[in-house]
């Protein structure tokens, strides 16, 4: 055999089992379609952002966490409805997630050299209902070194591994079939393809130069879900979020092509949950981009006001930060939505320097780098907006700025096919939205949500503006953002048991596969139901790749 174990993927979930293997003395083929430029795949490019539970970050911050509060949460979130089906493994590895979240996750982390800024996140606040979807408290931890320093303990033990002859890396290969002999899979084979010199990221040509067969005792899958495939995001895209944008922009790299789903399904693996999906709404287009159609999504604070294509303030609980996917149904249900593919942000000057991060490593320099006096400069006392999120107001294509709420009006109808709307509709809505502000209490939910936020330290801190009238002219300048659908994740795939092996149809393990990371939904094939809270996709990555990892490493022996 060429190897005891053949990863397919080299992401983060490919790379932690590849570490749990060949710690143990095991030997790895580690196969990507890529260039070794991108090893550590889609989660190099990310925020970093973990969820955790109850920890010393916490703690410090005055946030009470609980493992019991968090599991509330998650069932909320996820809101199984498949249990004694699809959704069987994936409730058993939501408890085991939270459970790993609230414990061990964050030693074994720093046994990695992965630390976290001081900062804690508020995401994904929810639906406005206890028992409903959402965070309770702020869970989101920020790795110092974003997602690049997530990744890159990982890099260095496959690369250590590959030093000692314990990992082989197989880059621009293709897998084109599971090889399955007595119903065992034991390899992979496909297509080699040509070289390619492309930066990390960029997409690589599909020309092929010849033809490759691996053998070994089993097969982990980790290949990533379907977020840049579009064609795949249309064909499962739920009735219960209407009708897909015609145009969505792409917030992963080309490779994210959901290829290696259909080919485990081709060899007896069980695919569940298929119309579960992650889209954001907030996406911006990147204006230096690296992929096709590369989008950027805005982390927006509490306050910046959310109106419709048409020019209507969003309904609760549809607020930034709030809802993910309760906003995409809000806009691809109503009846006359559907045929626009776009909402809008209204905001300050004062907002946008307080409230707005970005998505993605490139976009935080200071938080990938490390550099803590830099973080406390730009996010803390700096009275502008980071650089990256100038630069997008300077020079992004989604942007507009004004002095005026009828010059930005006319400004934002230039950006659309025709001229959707009303500046006196904005106007009335702003006013009564300002009204508001004249007493620390409120019937407006959102400016509630506010001075919420400003309870908690890090977000008075650093992500929520002092609450003020859109409409102050010391505030501004005003400032629009055309916002787009931001394809994302798989929330569905491979259903697994608790050991990461791929279950076939009749429900019974696939001897010699595995699956982990967003191939195998996260774990158990949708450890997020319907939605995630958050933090949870490289986390799900690292759980699931450690699972694949260790029981393969057994099963090997």
């Amino acid at each position: 055999m060429d190897a005891d174990v053949i990863i397919v993927g080299g992401g983060l979930s490919g790379l932690v089992a590849a570490h749990e293997l060949t710690s143990r003395g095991r030997t790895v083929a580690l196969v990507d379609q890529e260039s070794p430029a991108n090893l550590g795949g889609q989660a190099y490019w990310s925020f970093g952002g973990l969820f955790l539970v109850d920890s010393p970050e916490q703690r410090r911050l005055g946030v009470k966490d609980s493992a019991d509060l968090a599991w509330n949460d998650w069932q909320g979130s996820a809101q199984f409805d498949r249990l004694d089906d699809e959704d069987t493994w994936a409730a058993r590895w939501a408890r085991a997630y939270v459970d790993f979240a609230a414990g061990e996750k964050r030693s074994w982390l720093h046994q990695h050299g992965i630390t976290f800024t001081p900062m804690v996140g508020w995401a994904e606040r929810g639906d406005l209902r206890a028992d409903g979807h959402g965070n309770s408290v702020p869970r989101f931890h920020i790795a110092w070194g974003t997602g690049t320093g997530v990744v890159a303990p990982f890099v260095r033990s496959a690369q250590r591994a590959a030093e000692a002859r314990l990992l082989t890396f197989h880059h621009r290969h293709q897998v084109d079939d599971l090889v399955v002999q007595n119903g065992t899979v034991t390899g992979v084979r496909g297509t080699v393809l040509a070289d390619d010199p492309a930066p990390r990221g960029v997409a690589s040509t599909r020309e092929p130069v010849g033809s490759f067969e691996l053998t070994a005792q089993a097969v982990i899958i980790a290949s990533g879900g379907i977020g840049a495939n579009h064609d795949l995001v249309r064909r499962h895209w739920p009735d219960r979020l209407g009708t897909a944008p015609r145009h969505m922009i792409t917030g992963v790299p080309a490779y994210v092509d959901g290829r290696m789903l259909d080919i485990s399904a081709a060899a007896g693996a069980r695919l569940v949950n298929r119309d579960r999906m992650w889209h954001y709404t907030e996406g911006i287009q990147n204006w230096n981009p690296v992929w096709p159609d590369h989008a950027i999504r805005i982390l927006p604070g509490p306050s910046a006001l959310w109106f419709d294509a048409l020019g209507r303030r969003l309904p609760q609980p549809c607020l930034p930060g709030y809802d993910t996917l309760g906003t995409l149904r809000h806009l691809r249900t109503t009846a006359d939505l559907a045929e626009h593919d776009h909402s809008w942000f209204v905001l300050t000057q004062k907002i946008i320097e307080k409230e707005f991060a970005l998505s993605g490593s490139e976009q935080n320099p200071d938080l990938t780098s490390g550099n803590r006096r830099a973080v406390l400069r730009e996010r803390v006392l700096s009275r502008g907006a980071t650089g990256p999120v100038e630069a997008f107001k300077n020079r992004g294509a989604d942007f507009v700025v004004a002095g005026t709420l009828d010059e930005l009006v006319t400004k934002m109808n230039a950006l659309t096919d025709e001229p959707l709307l009303d500046p006196a509709l904005l106007r009335r809505q702003i006013e009564a939205r300002d009204l508001q502000l004249a007493n620390p209490y409120s019937k407006d939910t959102q400016v509630q949500g506010i001075r919420n936020s400003r309870r908690f330290l890090g977000d008075k801190l650093s992500r929520t503006a002092t609450p003020h009238r859109i409409l102050d002219p010391d505030a501004g300048p005003l400032i629009g953002v055309k916002l787009h659908v931001l394809t994302r994740k798989t929330l569905g795939g491979i259903q697994t048991d608790l050991d990461s092996r791929a279950l076939g149809t009749d429900g019974e393990p696939l001897s010699g596969l595995y699956a982990a990371g967003e191939a195998a939904g996260f774990g158990g094939g949708g450890v997020h139901g319907y939605n995630a809270l958050e933090g949870t996709f490289l986390g799900g990555c690292l759980f699931s790749g450690r699972q694949a990892g260790r029981h393969a490493a057994r099963a090997v022996a």
